[in-house]
Order: structure tokens, then sequence, then C-alpha cells
């Protein structure tokens, strides 16, 4: 497994993979396959245009032939929170699960969140019934600080969603 920043250049395979999560976890992400589809392509390349507020990474699979995974930090840059960034959009292809490729993209994000001067703090929500993306949070030292009831509507059907963070 290879991680790395994400470059516009990725645009099409990230599109891919994003499209994907959103099919087959649509409970699992704010955005939807609906919206997202009529995003072009070109919209994704400024989309990954990584900063020093965020980045992308990616887990490919097989050198850098398939990219597998991905992880988005976004950090607040006003200045009375810019000590804060958020963790989106963590995602990983089923046939790479099970295999640490998220632990290995979270590893990846944190130590860079924390070579990051000033960041002092990681935020992230995760739907409440997704047990196993809370036991990987929670084994890297994330703490639940509280739960938004029906943060979102899924259809007819609400999600809570578990607040979460990670001191630097």
């Amino acid at each position: 497994m290879y991680i790395r920043t994400l470059a516009p250049s990725d645009a099409e395979s990230y599109r891919a993979l994003r499209l994907q999560s959103l099919q087959q976890h649509p409970e699992a992400f704010l955005s939807s396959y609906e919206s997202e589809v009529k995003l072009s392509t070109e919209t994704t390349r400024i989309k990954l245009d990584p900063s020093d507020g965020h980045f992308t990474l990616g887990a490919f699979l097989d050198g850098e032939q398939r990219l597998a995974g991905m992880a988005t930090l976004f950090r607040e840059s006003r200045p009375k929170i810019q000590h804060k960034a958020h963790v989106y959009a963590v995602y990983v292809d089923p046939d790479a699960r099970k295999h640490g490729t998220g632990r290995a993209l979270m590893l990846e994000l944190i130590a860079r969140a924390k070579a990051a001067p000033g960041l002092e703090l990681l935020t992230l929500t995760v739907t409440s019934n997704n047990v196993p993306a809370k036991r990987l949070y929670e084994s890297l030292g994330f703490i639940r600080y509280g739960t938004e009831p029906k943060a979102m509507k899924l259809g007819s059907e609400y999600l809570d969603e578990d607040l979460m963070v990670l001191m630097l």
C-alpha cells in the first residue's frame, strides 16, 4: 500500500471512488450521489488542489495503480479557530477493508496534522450506527464528545451522528 496526497491529476480516479462511496454508503456522507455525479471532473480537479489548509490523502494498492481509500483534512482559516481541523470523506473500497487501509490513511493524516504549526485538534463526525468506523477512530485516540440527534435525513429515516475529537 502506498499513501500520498492526491493532486488534480488524480481527479478521475478520486471521482470514481467518491461516487462509489456515495452509492454504496449514502448514510455515511452528507453529500449525495445525485448531487456529486453532476459535478465535472474539472470541479474535482480544483477540489483536489492541496493548500496549507486542506488536502486529501489517497491509499493506493498495486503500487500506484488503484485508488482504494481516501481521507480529507480541512483546517479552519479564521484566527480564532485555526487551531482546529476537520476530517471528512473517509472511505475505503470494500476490497481493501480489513487490511489496515483505513488505519494507515488516518495515521498518515494524524501525523501530518501533528506536524502543522499551531494545529491542536482534529474533529470528525460519524454516523452513530457505523460501529467499524467508530472503533477505528477510538483506537486512534478520538473521543466522542456528543451526539447530534437526527443529524441527517435519508429518505424518511433519520440518522444520528457522533461528534469526535482528537487532541494533538
